[in-house]
Parts: C-alpha cells; structure tokens; sequence
C-alpha cells in the first residue's frame, strides 16, 4: 500500500519542556483519514507540523504533493476582503489591470492560468451556501461560520494534494454542515481531518486514532472504528476475567502448598527430636526435604507470577475510558406541570406550512431540541428564557463555559453552587463526575478541557434547589469525543424539562429528543 503522509519519529514538546509528541510514527493512505482522539492529545500540534507550521524537535514528514490547511482558529485582520482570504488578490488585481489596457508582462505572469479564478471562486462559495459573499466584503463583517466557510473555499479553490482540516464544523449551523460533509465527500484528494463531529468522521475511508502517543489506524468509517473497539475490549474484559479467576487459582494452590510444606517441616522436626534414624540419615533427609520443598515452593510461586504479568497485560488491554454514573432524582418535575410559559415576539408567517409560536410552553419532561442559522437568535432566546421567571429552578450552561471561578478548587466551586451540602456529600457526588481522591482539591485553572468541561457539569448537575429546567448552548463544540460521551451520560440522568441549542445531530438523537424547534431572525420561532 502507498501512504500520501509519512510520519517518521517525529518529537514535538512545549517551551516548558512538556513533551506532546515523542518518537511518533505513523502512515496515512489515500483517501479520507479521520484523526480523533481526546483533547490535549496532541492532534491539532501534529496537524500543524503537517502543514510545517510547526517544526519538530526530531523526525520528519513525507507528503504526496501540495498541502492545503484549515487552522481550528483562524486568525484574521477585521479589514481583510473574502478575496484576501481566498488568496486570489494578486491574481484579480492583474486581470483588472490587464482588462483596463496595462499589458505589462508581470501581469500575465501573476495570472498564469488562472482567468478564470473569479469565476471558480463564485462557483466553490456559491456551492458552500455563500453565493451572496462578494469578494470585496470585509472579513469583519462575515459571522464566524462564515468565515470557517471561505476559509473552506479558499483551500478548495487552492486544490492542494492533500488537505488538512482542523475540526471544520466548530461554529458551522446544520445547513453549513451539511454543504461541508457534501464537499467533503466530493473531495478527489487526500484529507486528514481532525474533528469530534460524527457525521464528518461517519465520511472517512479510516481513522487513525491519537492515543497514548501512539497513532493507530482502524479500517473504514467511525462507526465501524465503534463497532471493532467495542468487540476489542468485549474481548479483552473478558481475558481480565480470565486472567483474574487464573490468579486465584495459582494464590490457592500456593496457600495449599504453603500448608502442606509447613506440615512435613513440623513433621520433620519431630522425627529428628525423636532420633528415630542416625544423624546423618536425617540430615541428608532433612536436606532433600528442604530442596524439595524450596522446589515446590518456587514452582508455585512463578505461576502466580506468571498469572499477575498475564493479568496486567489483560487490564492494560482494557481501556481506562470511564462513564458518568449518576442518579438525579431531585431534578424530576412531573408530566404536564408547567415549566415555563414565555410570550414570543410578533412575526410574520413561517413558511412550508410551519406554524409560528405566539409563546413557547414548556411542560413536563420535556426535551426540546433548538435549531437554527447561526445568527438566528438562538443564544438571545436562551438568555430570554434564564432572565424569565420561571416556577422552577432554572440553570444556564453558556457557550463559553464560564461559571467556574478560575483560582478555587473543584471542590469549592461545586459547594458554592449547594452551599447547604457537606463536604462528604459534594465529595461523593464529585467522585461520580469522576473526580476523586486528591483531584477534588485541584484550582480549576489546572484542569485539562475535558475536566474543567466535568467540573462545570457537576457544579450545574448538583446545585442546591436542583435545576429541573436546563438550558444548553451549543454543549458539544470543541469538546473531546469522550467528554460528549459523558455529557449524554450525565443527561441521561437527568429527569426535569431540557432545552439545548446545537447543530449536532447525533448528540440530539441520543439525548432522546422530544420536541424540535426553529429558530429564524426573520419568522421567528416554529415547530419542525
């Protein structure tokens, strides 16, 4: 098989000596590789050192021709044009000069072969759902999935030979997702792409997953990277098991032996007071007897040795990726019990037959799904709702997960959310967002993206009254697979009313969605 990117122990640490990539080594074939793995694992820093934005302390990199990348954060200039971002400047400003009668050869040589570039770039922004940008608008005044969106332009505009993609669909709405998975699906090269979004990954021809500091490939889409892990660690639980019941076994028969060893010294002993036999008779006996019984002894010492290496080998093979198990029965609200009754503002009709809402009513259990364009008013509805009165206790999960106070302790952050709890009882419910032991005393601006994401889920999930209506904008953006495994885990939980605000489908679906809703700048908030 031929690889498009060669990873050859490659090294990579921070300033501070932290070392993030140390001798890594690894091999991406053509077509649509998938990079996952948990955040601070080190993929978007390899994925610069792809795109020699970043240079390794050792080893090297092989690509198959051009690289095109699309950084997770785009830093740009507010006075920049779209045609700056797409990097085709030069080339319009010689066609413009060449079209007005300046015929210099410096011209011709800065278009080339690209007359056509206003053109082709019409056409990838037109196909990205932003035919209405013009090339000469500003970069400030684009939202921030736009952006995202040009930035996707530009690159495929550049038809690099392989492309690299930094969690593309962070900030993008269901419509702009759905126009980036059909590019991306269209995309003739090679791509390497690091995302947490399902239904990207759900495109890939195999994922290659950052783990540990190793890179290990799997064969076709994550769904299928889901299916082989899953029988993987069925099958490697099941030799813990094994290894566990074997260990036992060898502890039990070296007791035995133990036993019965002391038994014959005992014996032994009492033949040689009694001077049955000549001296040295009993002592070549008691000799023989000693080398015996050392025999044995280590005989059955080596098992159990050889069964606990068996039994570490077995639980290493066993994945430490630990689940939320908590139980929430004080967030219950009955079935039909108002929960909040907000009047909405005037709009005109929806259209495609959708029925605009005069007041949104929240009843019950209910778990509605908020949908919309980005800049359609989502987050300004869900901060309508938290400084409305509601009957209920009412909690509001941000975007930017700011309720945490930096400098304390997870610990005190989660008691000033429930002040009236001991520390026993917040001790033990932290112990359940998997904060344990000396953990819990740990200043939050310690803690890794996915920890501080747990510790803000706890603090908001133990309150003190329990939030029996919860509302979430946009949860899942840049969290880590395993930290949205243990946000649906922590929902599950949960049994008052929930409103979330989020483009990502396959969360919502797992949550157990029961009422969608739209939101539009224009028509207002409608039933789907």
């Amino acid at each position: 098989m031929s690889f498009s990117v060669v990873i050859d122990r490659v090294s990579y640490g921070w300033a501070d000596g932290t070392l993030v990539l140390d001798q890594l080594e690894a091999a991406f074939p053509a077509g649509r590789t998938g990079l996952i793995g948990t955040n601070g694992s080190g993929k978007s820093t390899l994925l610069k050192i792809l795109a020699g934005e970043l240079k390794p302390a050792g080893g090297s990199v092989t690509l198959a021709g051009r690289v095109g990348y699309l950084a997770q954060n785009l830093t740009l200039r507010q006075e920049s044009t779209v045609a700056d971002l797409l990097g085709i400047t030069p080339i319009r400003a010689a066609l413009h000069a060449i079209e007005s009668g300046d015929v210099a050869m410096a011209h011709f040589e800065a278009v080339g072969d690209d007359w056509d570039v206003e053109e082709r770039a019409g056409a990838e922004l037109d196909r990205l759902g932003l035919g209405h940008v013009d090339l000469d608008r500003t970069v400030g005044t684009l939202s921030g999935g736009e952006v995202v969106m040009v930035g996707l332009a530009a690159q495929f505009l550049a038809r690099p030979d392989v492309l690299l993609l930094d969690e593309p669909t962070n900030n993008l709405d269901l419509d702009a997702r759905t126009r980036l998975y059909a590019a991306v699906e269209a995309w003739p090269g090679v791509l390497v792409v690091v995302s947490h979004d399902r239904a990207l990954l759900a495109l890939t021809d195999q994922i290659a997953e950052l783990r540990e500091g190793r890179v290990r490939m799997f064969g076709g889409n994550f769904a299928d990277y889901e299916r082989m892990l899953a029988a993987e660690q069925d099958t490697a639980e099941r030799l813990v098991r094994v290894a566990e019941a074997d260990m036992r076994k060898q502890k039990r028969e070296l007791a035995d032996a133990l036993v019965k060893l002391d038994r014959r010294v005992r014996y032994g002993n009492k033949m040689y007071a009694q001077k049955r036999e000549p001296k040295i008779v009993m002592n070549a006996r008691k000799r023989e007897a000693q080398v015996s019984a050392g025999k044995h002894r280590n005989m059955h010492q080596d098992k159990l040795e050889d069964a606990r290496d068996k039994l570490t080998e077995a639980e290493q093979a066993v994945r430490d990726d630990k689940e939320i198990r908590i139980s929430l029965p004080e967030t219950a609200v009955p079935a039909g019990r108002v929960v909040l009754e907000l009047p909405l503002d005037p709009a005109p009709e929806a259209g495609d037959g959708a029925a605009v809402l005069e007041k949104l009513l929240v009843q019950g259990p209910e778990r509605i799904a908020l949908t919309g364009a980005n800049g359609s008013g989502k987050t300004t509805l869900l901060k309508r709702i938290a400084a409305h009165g509601v009957p209920v206790p009412l909690r509001y999960l941000p975007q930017r997960l700011d309720l945490l106070d930096e400098s304390m302790s997870v610990l005190d952050n989660v008691r000033a959310f429930a002040p009236r709890a001991s520390v026993t009882d917040v001790r033990s419910r932290l112990a359940r967002f998997l904060f344990r032991g000396q953990k819990v005393h740990q200043p939050v601006v310690t803690l890794s993206g996915g920890e501080r994401f747990r510790a803000t889920l706890a603090a908001l999930l133990s309150a003190d009254p329990a939030p029996q209506l919860l509302l979430l904008d946009e949860p899942t953006n840049n969290l880590d697979l395993a930290s949205v495994r243990q946000l649906t885990q922590a929902l599950s939980a949960y049994r008052g009313a929930l409103i979330v605000a989020s483009h990502d489908l396959p969360f919502l679906e797992e949550l157990g969605i029961t009422r969608w809703l739209v939101q539009d700048r224009e028509t207002g908030l409608s039933e789907s």
